[in-house]
Order: C-alpha cells, then structure tokens, then sequence
C-alpha cells in the first residue's frame, strides 16, 4: 500500500490502468484530457499493456468500446460533457448490448454559452440509457469505485456498463491523498476477465439483428432486473473490496449524523463532501440534521430514501436541472416518499456553471429549510430571498 497525492484524474487513470484493460479507447475533452493523458504516460513506459486507442471523436471511443468488449476485452474510457452527449447513441447501444464498459465522466457544463466548470447536466441528461451511474466526493472514492466497477459490470447477473462521475476541477484537477494497493490486491479482486458473451467464430451468435416487440420488451426487462440486482451487489462488492484493500466506498447511499436527525440532506458528488462541515456547524447550533451523500443514481436507491422519508423531513440539493421541471434527484426523492405521510421534501438548484457552493452556502440553504422558505425548489443565490 502506498500514499500518493494527485489529482482525481490522475487516481482514476491510475486505478483503470491497475484494473488491466485490454483495450483503452481515447479522446481529449476539458476537463478530462489528463485523464488519458496520464493512461497514455503509463503506455509509454510499460506500465500499461493492453492496446491503447487513439480515436476522431467520442462517438468513436465508446464505438471501439463496444467492438472490444464484444469480442471478450475489458474496456475503459473517458469522457465530459459535450463528448458525453456525442456518445449518446452508443450509450443506449452499450447497455442494450449488456457489455460491461467502465468509463469516467468528468461531470462539466453543457454550452452554450461555453464554460468548463462543473454541473452534473451532461450525466444526468443520460441517465436513461441503462448505465450504472456512481457520483464520487473524493480521489479516494475515485479510485475505489473504478476498480468495483469492473467488478460489477462483469458480474454475471449484472453485464451492465458502469458510468463513474467526477466533478470537473473540484475533484477532476484537484490534488488530494488516496492510497493505493499492491497490483497483486487488484489482481486478486477482480480476477481474470471471463465475457459473459462475446463474438466468437467457433460458437457463432446471432446479435444486433432485427428484433420483434414481443422479444424486445424481455430485452428491456431483462436490463431493468439487472439494475435491481445491482442495488443489492454494490455494497457486496464494496465489502469485497475492503477485505482486500481496507477501505470502503460502497452503499447506495453514504451517511453522515442521520442517525437522530430530524432534518436530513440530500446530495451528490463534491457538494456532499461540503456538505459535512455544513452539517457539523448546524448541530453545533443544536439542530438536529443529517447527511445523506447519494453515491448511486442508477439504480436509484428507492428503498433507502423511503427509510430516510420515514425518520425526518428532506431537503434535497441539485447541481443539475431537468429544464421545465426540477432537479433530477429533488423529483425522484419526492417520488420515492410520495406515498409516506407527513413527510416533506424541500430543495434547491445550486452550483451550476460552477458557481461556487460553500459550506456557508449549504448551512443558509438547510436553515431556510427548515423554516419552510424552500417550499418549492428554489434557485439559490438567483431568486431564493424573492
């Protein structure tokens, strides 16, 4: 086991290389680049390989993904943003195709007006597609879930690609610690790669063909069981993994002071890592609140939130926005509760763009709360003192 202090792009690179892929396809995209910049470091000097694909666009990159995995690799990639949304047609394909490919997303604005800052748009807008979808709040966290990832996509009653989310710059280009295991620890975790199907010339399948709405419909349940099964192997793994390397990343859902809380709050990625101090400042006011960090928006954790719904009343804060509506995870929160009784969610927009979200901020947001002035989902620092 080692320290070693560097940005989270440069952790994931690091644990995506220790997964061993066989195939890494690459494009640049701000605020990701380094990323495979740092995969193409390790390439150079041996310390990766397996092939490394230098592809025209994004849509390419998830294409050679889906072609190697097909023919039985373990694949990666990367990608942000508007590279994301370049990949949206083989996203579907990845998933509807059951091929376990891990990729990192470094969460970044959608343009115009062109801005390379964080919010979560660009993950959110395909969270539909059937991917996993995990929202990390530290380079420790990073490096964590890229190597369970692997481990989950392949399992064989998952088959599932796996989308890890990263926020741009606060995590993306900031250095923190993470400790890194010895090779042989990953090696003996995940173990060789065995396709759950792929092409192959002496046992020929029939795939991609035309497929009738009576069969077609058991592809998609087929999916939506994968996603349930998922719920309850993420923190099997995570449990897994600790025994191997002594660190834990693997709930649904992580949870900070909820366990006498009348209020609790809901968010992802680094504004829940934030979140904490904010937490810790209330109760030294005397106010009874929790954390509760969602880790994994694909599946949604449903039962967990109903649990949370159960003990206190929500207050959900969304660097994201589903234009014409709300924040995604303020509107599956209030779905998820819908049917409990007294129990209400509150909420807030924030940070898009990148704009700033202290622990200041979240303290203020989690008060006004709390006096019921977040009735509806607010704006906050546009339109919340209105």
């Amino acid at each position: 086991m080692s320290i070693v202090i560097d940005t989270g792009n440069r952790i994931a690179a690091k644990a995506a290389i220790m997964a061993k892929p066989d195939v890494v396809a690459a494009y640049p995209i701000t605020p990701q680049t380094t990323l495979v910049e740092a995969i193409a470091e390790y390439y150079a000097k041996k310390e990766f390989t397996g092939e490394y694909i230098c592809v025209e666009s994004e849509h390419s990159a998830m294409s050679a993904c889906i072609g190697a995995s097909a023919a039985g690799s373990r694949t990666f990639t990367a990608t942000s943003s508007h590279g994301l949304l370049l990949m949206h047609e083989m996203l579907h394909w990845a998933a509807l195709a059951r091929l376990p490919v891990v990729m990192c997303n470094i969460n970044r604005v959608i343009g115009p007006g062109w801005n390379i800052w964080v919010d979560e748009n660009d993950s959110i807008s395909q969270r539909d597609t059937g991917w996993i979808q995990f929202y990390c709040s530290s380079n420790q966290e990073i490096y964590d879930t890229v190597i369970q990832a692997f481990k989950i996509a392949e399992h064989a009653n998952i088959l599932l690609p796996v989308m890890v989310n990263l926020n741009a710059f606060i995590l993306s280009h900031t250095s923190m610690p993470a400790e890194i295991p010895e090779q042989r620890t990953v090696d003996d975790f995940l173990g060789p790669y065995i396709p759950g199907w792929k092409l192959d010339i002496e046992n020929p399948v029939t795939f991609g063909n035309i497929i009738g709405p009576d069969s077609y419909i058991k592809v998609r349940y087929a999916m939506q069981q994968a996603q349930m099964q998922a719920k309850q192997l993420i923190p099997q793994v995570a449990k897994e993994w600790k025994k191997h390397s002594g660190f834990f990343h693997g709930d649904l859902i992580e949870y900070f002071e909820c366990e006498d809380a009348e209020y609790i709050l809901l968010a992802m990625g680094a504004i829940g890592a934030e979140s904490k101090i904010a937490i810790k400042e209330l109760r030294s006011k005397g106010h009874k609140v929790g954390l509760a960090r969602v880790r994994v928006f694909r599946p949604f954790p449903t039962e967990d939130i109903i649990a949370l719904g159960k003990q206190a009343q929500l207050i959900v804060i969304d660097r994201n926005i589903s234009v014409g509506n709300e924040g995604a995870l303020f509107t599956e929160t209030k779905a998820a509760v819908s049917g409990i009784p007294e129990t209400s969610v509150q909420g807030y927009i924030a940070g898009l763009g990148g704009k700033d979200v202290t622990y200041q901020d979240i303290e203020t947001m989690v008060e006004k709360a709390m006096t019921g002035k977040a009735a509806h989902q607010l704006w906050y620092g546009v339109e919340e003192d209105r």
